[in-house]
C-alpha cells in the first residue's frame, strides 16, 4: 500500500501545481488595483480561472488524504515539494539560469531528506496531548509568519504568507493522518473530533494565507515557500511528536535535516530574486528617480 501511497502523492503534487497557477490568475485579476480584502472575497470565489483552480485544489486534497490514509506523515508530506518543479514548467519562458538552479537544489535537498529517513518510517498512534502539542507549535510559528508579513513588503510579505501557509498544510497533513489511520484501525467510533476541528481551522487558515501570498508575489515563489515549509512541519511533526522514524539515529536525522534545510532555503531566497516579477519591480525602483 507505500507505493499507492506515493502514486496518489505525485498525482496531488501535479494538482497542487496547475491549482496554484490558475488560482494565482484569479487572485490577479480580482486585485489588479487594490489588495485582496474580505469584500473581493464574494467576487474571487465567482472568479472562473480560481474556481477551476479550487476544482483541481480540491482532487489534489483527496489525493494527500488517500495518501495518508496509507503510509506515514514522513513518506507522503515530502513528496508534495514536487510541486515546485511542476510550477517552474508551467512558467518555464520566464525563468532563468539562475531560477532553474534554485528549483533543482530545492528538490534535491527534499529528495535528500526523503532518501535517508523514508525507508525507517513506522506507523504509529497519534495521542491527543501530541496533537495539542504540535497545534501549539505551528500556531506559534504562524502567529510569528503573518506578524513579519503584516511589516513587510513586496516578496518579503508574500513569502511570509506563503510560509505561514505552508505551517498550516503541515499540520493539516499530520491532523488528516491522525483522522484517517484512526478511523481505520478503529472505526469511526473513535473518530477524533478534536483532530477533525483542527484540520478544518487550519485548512481555511491556510487557504485565505494562499490567496494573499497570491495577491503579492509570483505563484512560484508561493507554491515554492509553501512548498518548502509544508513537508518540513509535518516531517518534523512526524519525527519529534510521533515517532514514525524511531530508527534513525540523532545524529544522522541532524546533519541531514540541517544541510537539506540550509539548501532548500537558500533555493527559494534565489529563486524569489530571480524570477521575472522580482526583477522587473528592482528595474522600477532603480528609475523612479530618474522620471
Amino acid at each position: 500500500m507505500i507505493l499507492v501511497a506515493i502514486v496518489c502523492a505525485v498525482l496531488g503534487a501535479v494538482c497542487s501545481a496547475i491549482g496554484a497557477q490558475l488560482q494565482h490568475a484569479g487572485v490577479r485579476a480580482e486585485t489588479a488595483e487594490s489588495k485582496l480584502t474580505l469584500r473581493k472575497l464574494g467576487r474571487l470565489v465567482r472568479n472562473p480561472a480560481w474556481l477551476r483552480g479550487f476544482g483541481v485544489l480540491f482532487a489534489c486534497a483527496v489525493l494527500q488524504i488517500a495518501a495518508l490514509t496509507f503510509a506515514p506523515v514522513t513518506v507522503v508530506a515530502p513528496i508534495v515539494v514536487l510541486a515546485l518543479p511542476m510550477v517552474a514548467l508551467l512558467n518555464a519562458r520566464e525563468l532563468d539560469v539562475a531560477g532553474w538552479i534554485a528549483v533543482a537544489a530545492t528538490t534535491a535537498a527534499i529528495a535528500l531528506f526523503v532518501s535517508r529517513t523514508a525507508g525507517e518510517s513506522i506507523e504509529r498512534e497519534i495521542p491527543a496531548r501530541s496533537v495539542l502539542a504540535a497545534a501549539q507549535y505551528v500556531g506559534l510559528g504562524m502567529a510569528l509568519l503573518c506578524l513579519l508579513a503584516a511589516v513587510g513588503h513586496g516578496i518579503v510579505r508574500c513569502v511570509a504568507l506563503a510560509m505561514a501557509a505552508g505551517a498550516a498544510y503541515g499540520l493539516v497533513a499530520v491532523l488528516v493522518r491522525d483522522v484517517t489511520y484512526t478511523v481505520r484501525m478503529e472505526g469511526l467510533s473513535q473518530l477524533p473530533v478534536v483532530s477533525l476541528a483542527g484540520l478544518v481551522l487550519a485548512f481555511l487558515a491556510g487557504s485565505w494565507l494562499i490567496q494573499l501570498g497570491y495577491a503579492s508575489g509570483p505563484p512560484d515563489v508561493v507554491v515554492g515557500a509553501q512548498t518548502m515549509v509544508n513537508p518540513a512541519v509535518a516531517t518534523a511533526i512526524g519525527f519529534s511528536v510521533l515517532g514514525e522514524a524511531s530508527g534513525v539515529t540523532g545524529s544522522d536525522f541532524l546533519t541531514t535535516l540541517v544541510v537539506c534545510g540550509a539548501v532548500a532555503v537558500t533555493g527559494i531566497i534565489v529563486l524569489a530574486r530571480h524570477h521575472p516579477d522580482a526583477i522587473e519591480r528592482r528595474r522600477l525602483r532603480r528609475e523612479a528617480p530618474q522620471s
